[in-house]
């Protein structure tokens, strides 16, 4: 078992941060859920950096709880509400998600609100080399990734009931404004000298096309899907907080991330010899997404790279400012910033390939 799987898989006691009243719970269960019935126990899952997830198991079934985490929040962050909406409105167009079971806005039950939803079961790969699957295999693996992100983004947003879930186009403007607020407004997690070259160059850097508008998920990652248990075939995606109406290519790019980041952080690619892991090269991946989404080509992919790693150093910059608020969801939550600054050097590099002086 890799570092990452023996972090994340699993369940755990529930943390003293994050504990409720299980007989309130059992009580809205009863109420708002069709065929449940007790007794309950409740677990916590050790993966989930930013909502709490909790796994319900009782003597028929098995369901899954995420909460909006209890302290002091950011503006905006942690809308469990908008991750249900979008996973109930994907679900009724066949986009492989959990079934949705209910929403509850009473602070009163649990302390914050959550949402309950089916437990998929099946596979989940914390590497993006798929270790566990044979080499003749992997190539499935990736293709049905590329496949489900084409889905996706081939999902009108208006007919899905998902026409008003952001704000139509200008999303790198918007994007790197939000990010951008919320790293320099993020004081007890402190400034580092690349983001803030970044959070200067991107906004003066955005491709002339930023009109295009899709549901996007924000972090398509394969420890973000439950595979089937012998297939390579996605029964469900998850963990859709930082989904939005956004570029599909900004969603797009931060899925194909992994091909620039190092292997040594973030479980990514990046160094490795795919030939020999029998991994899809970066180019082929990007043309098999082309393909689906009848697109030529991927101009300024350095540009949403860089993007997206700035994107992605903001969110960790938001943990490291959590942990020092003694809020952050995750055992490893301190392991992961240990990162940090050496993601926003490497988005930096990837500016720098994209003309940045």
């Amino acid at each position: 078992m890799s570092n990452r799987s023996a972090q994340n898989e699993g369940t755990r006691e529930v943390r003293d941060a994050h504990r409720f009243d299980v007989s309130r719970l059992d009580g809205w269960l009863r109420q708002n859920i069709e065929g449940y019935e007790g007794p309950l126990q409740v677990e916590q899952f050790k993966g989930g950096q930013s909502n709490p997830t909790y796994k319900l198991v009782t003597p028929g079934r098995r369901y899954v709880l995420r909460r909006k985490p209890p302290g002091k929040l950011l503006p905006g962050a942690h809308a469990v509400d908008r991750e249900y909406r979008v996973i109930e409105a994907l679900g009724r167009k066949q986009f492989p998600v959990p079934k949705t079971f209910g929403l509850c806005l009473d602070e009163e039950v649990i302390g914050t609100i959550f949402y309950v939803m089916e437990m998929v079961e099946g596979r989940i790969f914390w590497e993006p080399t798929f270790p566990e699957v044979g080499l003749s295999e992997r190539p499935a693996y990736f293709d049905a990734m590329n496949a489900t992100i084409a889905a996706l983004h081939a999902v009108d947003p208006g007919p899905a009931g998902l026409g008003d879930y952001g704000r139509p186009g200008n999303y790198f403007e918007r994007q790197i404004g939000r990010w951008s607020k919320q790293y320099l407004g993020d004081e007890e997690a402190g400034r580092i000298p690349a983001m803030d070259r970044l959070v200067e160059w991107l906004p003066q850097s955005i491709p002339a096309d930023d009109g295009e508008a899709r549901a996007i998920h924000g972090d398509f990652r394969c420890d973000n899907m439950v595979f089937h248990a012998s297939e390579p075939r996605i029964l469900a995606v998850l963990d859709w907080e930082l989904s939005t109406l956004g570029h599909p290519l900004a969603d797009f790019s931060y899925h194909a991330m992994m091909y620039r980041l190092p292997a040594s952080y973030f479980s990514g690619l990046a160094g490795l010899d795919l030939v020999a892991l029998n991994i899809p090269s970066e180019a082929d991946y990007i043309a098999a997404y082309c393909r689906r989404t009848g697109r030529e080509n991927i101009p300024d992919f350095d540009f949403y790279m860089a993007f997206n790693m700035f994107r992605l150093a903001a969110i960790l910059h938001g943990i490291k400012g959590r942990l020092a608020r003694g809020t952050a969801a995750s055992d490893h939550a301190g392991k992961m910033v240990e990162s940090l600054d050496a993601l926003a050097d490497l988005a930096w590099q990837q500016a720098a390939r994209a003309g940045a002086v």
